[in-house]
């Protein structure tokens, strides 16, 4: 699946679309960003609802297709802004992380 193609699905929204055509190759779901640093994999959607700006190089270091930001957080615009110069796409979505993370699993 694609970050576009997941962006279109009910309860999911594309806060920053970059890249929309780079694939989805798994799900990776943490909020310790050092933890997800060592451990998620390249195209993986990392799901989470760590909001400051620190998840935009987690992100960049652990090359993920995109950020998932759960259960209706929402960024500030400082983070949206470096993202789009960055080239990361962010996808909000309004339910919580497990709903999130198995309506994703279906999906790829």
């Amino acid at each position: 699946m694609k970050v576009k193609e997941l962006a279109q699905i009910e309860g999911f929204s594309a806060a920053v679309l970059c890249d929309g055509e780079r694939e989805i190759g798994g799900v990776y779901i943490g909020d310790l960003l050092s933890w997800v640093m060592g451990r998620a994999s390249m195209d993986d959607a990392w799901i989470t609802i760590m909001s400051n700006i620190n998840i935009l190089a987690v992100a960049s270091l652990a090359d993920t297709s995109c950020i998932i930001i759960a259960e209706g957080v929402s960024l500030e615009e400082d983070v949206l802004k470096t993202a789009r110069e960055k080239n990361i796409n962010i996808i909000y979505s309004e339910s919580p992380i497990y709903e999130t993370a198995v309506c994703l699993n279906r999906s790829i």
